[in-house]
């Protein structure tokens, strides 16, 4: 498992972010709140010098199964408990809500759900699920986060498409009072709907852009460029990374009926993006992967507005 994974689990197949412990059914809240390791609590304690001298205006998050201290926050942080959360998109979602994975990072500091959404969509004729993404921060360096996130189901790639037409996430600091925000973040779901109808809109549109061969191949040498000064290895590293890219657009077996189209080419970027090797596979890399999930692919966003252009 990567570095900094400390405990999470996924059902059945291996998830596109590739993370996690495999379980055979999608648990409800309380199950996975134990499949993932996420059954503890933060405490809010006080902080004093080396001399016992309390320090005004701070506390640290503690967890209580082990006493691990997960940050230092002001007076003014209000704590999101993890069975907060679960319980959060229980209600948001409704009864039957299964979780697809869920788990801890960083000993602890982050924590993140993701559940499959009650409906699905057929958008150009295909299935799209979308899932709902909560993320959240014990240590103060973050927000609550939620985001809808559309996976096209026959090959498990992103569509989490920064449309200038609708948001697709939601986030508020641990300050002021949580519940309201909380309350205010039943709106993800009418930013869901709203999202994906503008979605299935911008895929048809996108359909009707025809790309020829040649603009595929420039597309792909300007989101994998040939620096200039590159090293003979560098030149190597880039073209394969090309050349995979290229394969995903012109050899995909579930892209061959779609058409020479931008619709084509964004999925074929969406693959490369969501499941392609990196050149260097550092220790966190699928955790970054994850974490774009949630903050959107800056290859997928720059190949759609590039598409949109076409």
């Amino acid at each position: 498992m990567a570095a900094n994974v400390e405990s999470m689990f996924y059902v059945r197949e291996t998830p596109w972010h590739g993370l996690g412990t495999r379980v055979i059914e999608a648990p409800n809240s309380k199950e996975a709140l134990i499949a993932a390791g996420l059954d503890w609590k933060v405490l809010q304690e006080p902080i004093y010098t080396s001399s016992e001298e309390p320090i005004d205006g701070y506390k640290a998050n503690v967890r209580d199964r082990d006493r691990r201290v997960l940050g230092v926050v002001t007076d003014r942080y209000k704590i999101i408990q993890n069975e907060e959360a679960f319980a959060f998109t229980d209600e948001l979602l409704g009864e039957g809500v299964r979780y697809e994975t869920a788990g801890s990072l960083q000993g602890g500091k982050k924590v993140w759900l993701l559940a499959h959404m009650p409906h699905e969509y057929i958008i150009s004729g295909e299935r799209i699920s979308p899932y709902l993404l909560f993320s959240n921060t014990h240590d103060g360096s973050g927000a609550v986060k939620v985001a809808l996130t559309p996976i096209r189901v026959v090959c498990n790639n992103t569509l989490n498409l920064a449309l200038s037409t609708a948001k697709r996430s939601w986030s508020t600091i641990h300050t002021g009072d949580i519940k309201n925000k909380m309350q205010e973040a039943r709106n993800t779901l009418i930013l869901a709907e709203t999202y994906m109808d503008n979605l299935g809109r911008e895929f048809e549109n996108l359909r009707q852009k025809k790309m020829t061969d040649k603009q595929v191949m420039e597309y792909i040498e300007i989101l994998l460029p040939i620096e200039d000064g590159s090293t003979p290895q560098q030149i190597r590293n880039m073209k394969r990374l090309q050349e995979d890219m290229k394969a995903r657009y012109f050899d995909a077996p579930d892209l061959k009926d779609v058409g020479k189209n931008a619709y084509r080419f964004i999925n074929a970027v969406s693959d490369f993006a969501t499941h392609a090797e990196p050149l260097r596979k550092t220790a966190n890399y699928r955790e970054n992967l994850f974490a774009r999930t949630m903050e959107g692919n800056p290859v997928i966003d720059k190949a759609y507005q590039m598409a949109r252009a076409a």
